[in-house]
């Protein structure tokens, strides 16, 4: 398929304040939820998720869904990863895991029937193509037998795929098998930063999976890289992006490497005294910012890029952006459920964890139960909180008149703490504050999480308690 010419910008999307950011630079939540997940709590259970979903029942004809799978499964450790995984080459666990995984979708296409339609899918991991073809056709089959997809030119189908584990063949099988966007990983094309992390990944391997994705007709190609990874510089960090820009994908997420060692075993293998400094990691934050820029992608937030023309821009336009555990999403207002070990769905003003261990997540299925293991109900509070923020994650801005508050206070009366401390970030020129609403500028975007964390009444909660160890990456 032919992509169009990337176009680019009239205007900046974001500036770059390096003096700004050693500034402000603090820990902080992503945001992907709010509340977010360390305030789950285990008295959620299974019976909660179920009334939520009636109460979404009750309401009348219910929005589209979108569906996350969690496959855990990969065959070799990259040391950096912080995600919810299971190392090993013995495939015959997956064999008894997706035994498990259907039962848990027929679950849920029980609870859910009659309302089961599906616009969006996200398959991530662990690494969901260490599922063979077969094993995918099956799942993907019996997901259809409960859940009703919309055609293809109307669904978001979506698939996270390790170019070291697929060939140009099973590209063509996945997009065969329905899924029209895809996201590789890729963190960096030095050969020395790839080692010290454990992931060997040539260049030419990559490249020639986005090219088999292209040939395929996947709507979007995205690659995710990681910036302070050991053995990172500015130099090696300048030559991933020239490579990576030729390769010319629809979207690039850019993560900051959280070096917590202390939450994750894996990164306990990385050499500390191989990590970039501080300034270095803020040089290549920079190189990122202006090379992207420079070939015409525009900046969504937090870490993600993306060419004028991809949905997540255009939708970012419409003010029609949304914030998930994915990241940004195009589907806003569904309710998301998810399936799998570790998997967290938000559905109808809740949020519900499944278990995180293999063991737990089985015990569950085979008591009968669905495997939320904790989660929480979200209050009016809760809600309204839920939507400023997430409003200024994707929208940079905030008109007061959008915010509908229980009992017609105004947003001026109900946020008046809130405000006074924003006070001080428009005084650094991270935003403007009028009688009208909230406008983050340009260099603020960068510190987009400092603006929300304001708006977080768990955090400020939590700061008044006694220290506890850090639970949260930089907000830069």
């Amino acid at each position: 398929m032919k992509k169009s010419p990337i176009v680019i910008p009239l205007v900046p999307s974001v500036e770059f304040d390096a003096a700004l950011i050693n500034k402000l630079s603090q820990t902080g939540p992503r945001y992907t939820s709010y509340p977010t997940a360390d305030r789950f709590t285990d008295s959620f259970g299974p019976n909660d998720y179920i009334e939520a979903v009636e109460r979404v029942r009750a309401r009348g004809p219910a929005q589209p869904l979108s569906l996350y799978v969690h496959i855990p499964f990969c065959e070799s450790l990259c040391y950096y990863c912080g995600c919810n995984k299971i190392i090993t080459q013995d495939h015959d666990k997956a064999v008894v895991y997706l035994d498990y995984l259907k039962r848990e979708i027929a679950m849920q296409g029980q609870l859910l029937a009659g309302m089961n339609q599906v616009e969006q899918l996200h398959f991530g991991g662990g690494t969901p193509t260490y599922l063979s073809d077969d094993q995918m056709d099956g799942l993907l089959a019996y997901m259809r037998e409960w859940f009703d997809f919309v055609p293809d030119e109307q669904g978001e189908y979506s698939v996270e795929v390790d170019p070291r584990t697929v060939s140009p063949a099973r590209i063509r099988t996945l997009r065969k098998q329905g899924f029209n966007r895809i996201s590789l990983g890729v963190q960096d094309f030095d050969a020395e930063v790839q080692r010290a992390v454990n992931r060997i990944q040539p260049e030419e391997q990559t490249v020639e999976v986005i090219e088999a994705a292209r040939a395929a007709g996947f709507r979007s190609i995205s690659i995710d890289l990681i910036y302070g990874l050991p053995k990172q510089s500015a130099l090696t960090m300048e030559q991933t992006l020239a490579k990576v820009v030729a390769a010319n994908p629809d979207r690039i997420a850019i993560y900051n490497y959280a070096h917590m060692p202390h939450l994750f075993k894996s990164q306990r293998l990385i050499v500390t005294e191989d990590l970039p400094t501080p300034d270095v990691k803020l040089e290549m934050l920079r190189l990122c910012i202006e090379r992207l820029s420079a070939a015409g992608y525009v900046y969504i937030g937090m870490d993600h890029f993306a060419k004028p023309d991809d949905d997540l821009a255009v939708s970012q336009q419409e003010g029609k952006l949304h914030r998930n555990f994915q990241g940004y999403s195009t589907h806003a207002e569904a309710d998301m459920v998810a399936l799998g070990v570790s998997g967290i769905s938000a559905f109808g003003g809740t949020y519900s964890q499944n278990d995180k261990s293999l063991t737990g997540y089985y015990e569950r299925l085979d008591e009968g139960h669905l495997p939320v293991r904790r989660g929480i109900a979200l209050g009016d509070d809760d809600l309204l909180r839920r939507t400023v923020i997430g409003r200024l994650m994707c929208d940079f801005e905030l008109a007061y008149a959008d915010v509908q508050i229980a009992g017609g206070a105004d947003f001026a009366t109900y946020f008046a703490e809130e405000l006074t401390a924003l006070q001080k970030l428009a005084a650094d020129g991270l935003l403007t504050i009028s009688g009208q609403g909230l406008k983050v500028s340009l260099k603020g975007r960068l510190l987009i999480r400092n603006v929300c964390m304001v708006f977080d009444s768990y955090l400020a909660a939590a700061r008044q308690a006694l220290p506890s160890p850090r639970r949260y990456s930089s907000t830069i």
